[in-house]
């Protein structure tokens, strides 16, 4: 068993993919939910990071309640909405009860509290180098402080960008575990660009994710080819 399988296995029938790295069907969420099917009816995440993304999201779901996984979370758009707050987490409400999650980054909610009426359907999520906000666990308490309800989301990339010694992900871990709903997984470039889960980081990410069992993983890329 390779390191990448062997870090897998560590949570059997909990690890899915993200549509966001599936560029070239971007919109076409029949395409991407038949995709990431492919690779797991287990978990998956629809993303919709633009802004002009999400109103089709929210009609295939619609449309399809019941789609064939057992474990759906959607990201929010984290670029591209010219609305208010209040309005953006108006059309994520309208999403089903069946989208179990909805991951936005922290640092584009405006107001925050505008989003207090999805409770713990929202999804805060742990920002990269490049990002203003939202990276630390002294960060992340502010918007959990307005968003009592809300859960965590936890990118160990983007800590490890942060702190390649995992200390981070572990304070991360340590602060908000009983928040934990939803991890995401991958390698990641300086630049911040996630990139398919190298050998070297399965090996660094295994401590911390034995913490993580138990909840869904999120490929944000493919798995390197055997």
């Amino acid at each position: 068993m390779s390191e990448i399988e062997e870090l897998l296995a560590c949570n059997p029938g909990l690890i899915g993919v993200s549509t966001g790295y599936m560029v070239g069907a971007r919109g076409d969420w029949p395409r991407l939910a038949a995709a990431a099917e492919v690779l797991s009816d287990d978990v998956v995440e629809l993303s919709a990071l633009s802004a002009r993304e999400l109103p089709g999201l929210v009609s295939f779901v619609e449309d399809i309640p019941q789609l064939p996984f057992r474990h759906v979370s959607v990201h929010g758009p984290s670029k591209g909405w010219h609305g208010s707050p209040q309005a953006l987490a108006d059309a994520l409400a309208e999403l089903p009860q069946s989208v179990e999650g909805i991951v936005m980054h922290p640092e584009t909610l405006g107001d925050a509290h505008a989003f207090a009426a999805l409770g713990s359907r929202l999804r805060l999520e742990n920002m990269d180098t490049r990002k203003p906000d939202a990276r630390t666990a002294s960060e992340l308490a502010g918007y959990f402080e307005a968003l009592p309800a809300a859960r965590f989301c936890f990118d160990i990339a983007h800590a490890q960008l942060h702190d390649p010694t995992m200390g981070l992900a572990h304070e991360l871990l340590d602060a908000f575990a009983d928040r934990l709903v939803e991890v995401h997984l991958s390698s990641i470039e300086p630049s911040g660009a996630h990139v398919p889960l190298r050998v070297e980081d399965a090996e660094a990410f295994m401590p911390v994710l034995t913490r993580c069992s138990g909840v869904p993983w999120v490929l944000e890329a493919p798995l390197p080819p055997r």
